[in-house]
């Protein structure tokens, strides 16, 4: 009994070294510190990093990456770097810090915001036109003198792909979408129409001209499908998070993405998309406005305050939110509508 007790008594102690050994070796011995422990950045202003040495272990040298970009390379282990071309949103300061033959990977959590707070617009109706009041609208967008239009399936109902009359409203043509689908938003490029479904993590791709369908991509990276926009080479998505996605524009995957940022907070749930003059107009659901974002940093620059317009339609049980936006580029005209409403509103923007 004595020996058998005494062999489990060195097995614990055992297993209990074993254990304390792996906790030291995973045991980090650096960090990094900001100064003032700062951790939201906006433009212009400069990261001052440093790396905490509390066991005074000797540092050979320190890597500084922001992401998968190298920073710095230093013996001095600070980091003084300016903010100024960087995508706005979360990041991630890496440091690998060289010491005794080894290395160590140690990170910090910070966020880059605009220096400058949006710009707040106004509108000015310019001619109403019909729309279809059971259309749920979720993607809306010209080619040439049409109107396309991508609906959801709203209270029970089907969602659909048109050809429209912009003008009268009348539905020249309507495909209907698999019940199984809710269709998101539509953009049109290179005689494609690629639209989006909500949460079934694929895309269909149509004929422009036949609206035959003729392939289909996944999304696998971003969240949802909520809008689609493009500027004849680069096609942006949003998916109801602070991300609007850069899709490839032979494989449509994920490539890349922005975050969209003010200059105090991440913002987020962009809507129907739509390229403009070389920024990206977004509907925000559940608010009447638009949103006007820089494409190359996520910026949001500007907010189209639309507040008034909802009461402008027929109020009705169905009736929705504020969700369509469509450009007419050779005529620089603007035109809004929103989910369940009867009037299809071209607009002025007032700055």
């Amino acid at each position: 009994m004595y020996k058998r007790n005494l062999l489990i008594i060195i097995i614990l102690c055992t297993l209990i070294f074993s254990c304390g050994s792996n906790a030291d070796a995973k045991k980090k011995f650096f960090s990094i510190k900001t100064a003032n422990n700062q951790t939201d950045f906006k433009l212009g202003e400069t990261i001052k990093a440093s790396i905490v040495n509390t066991k005074k272990i000797k540092i050979d040298s320190v890597g500084f990456f922001l992401g998968d970009t190298k920073l710095k390379f230093t013996f001095a282990n600070e980091l003084e770097e300016k903010i100024d071309t960087e995508r706005l949103g979360k990041h991630l300061l890496k440091a690998i810090v060289y010491y005794e033959g080894k290395e160590e990977d140690v990170y910090k959590k910070l966020t880059f915001l605009n220096n400058k707070p949006p710009k707040l617009y106004k509108y000015k109706i310019i001619a109403e036109h019909p729309h279809d009041q059971k259309a749920f609208t979720q993607g809306l967008e010209f080619h040439g003198d049409t109107l396309y239009e991508s609906t959801g399936s709203g209270k029970g109902g089907i969602s659909s792909l048109r050809k429209v009359n912009y003008t009268t409203g009348e539905v020249l043509v309507k495909k209907e979408i698999d019940k199984k689908y809710f269709a998101e938003g539509i953009t049109i490029i290179d005689d494609k129409i690629l639209q989006l479904t909500w949460q079934s993590k694929e895309g269909f791709i149509y004929d422009l001209h036949t609206f035959e369908k003729t392939g289909s991509f996944a999304y696998k990276k971003s969240k949802e499908g909520w809008g689609l926009c493009n500027d004849g080479k680069q096609i942006y998505k949003s998916d109801g998070t602070e991300k609007i996605w850069v899709l490839d524009p032979e494989t449509l995957a994920e490539k890349s993405y922005i975050e969209v940022a003010t200059h105090d907070k991440i913002k987020s749930k962009f809507n129907e998309l739509e390229w403009i003059d070389g920024k990206i107009y977004a509907n925000t659901w559940q608010k009447d406005g638009i949103a006007v974002i820089n494409p190359k940093n996520g910026a949001l620059e500007a907010v189209i305050n639309l507040s008034g317009l909802r009461s402008k339609v027929n109020q009705h049980p169905n009736l929705d939110v504020l969700n369509g936006i469509a450009y007419k580029k050779d005529t620089k005209q603007l035109f809004v509508t929103g989910k369940n409403w009867d009037k299809l509103f071209e607009i002025e923007v007032i700055k």
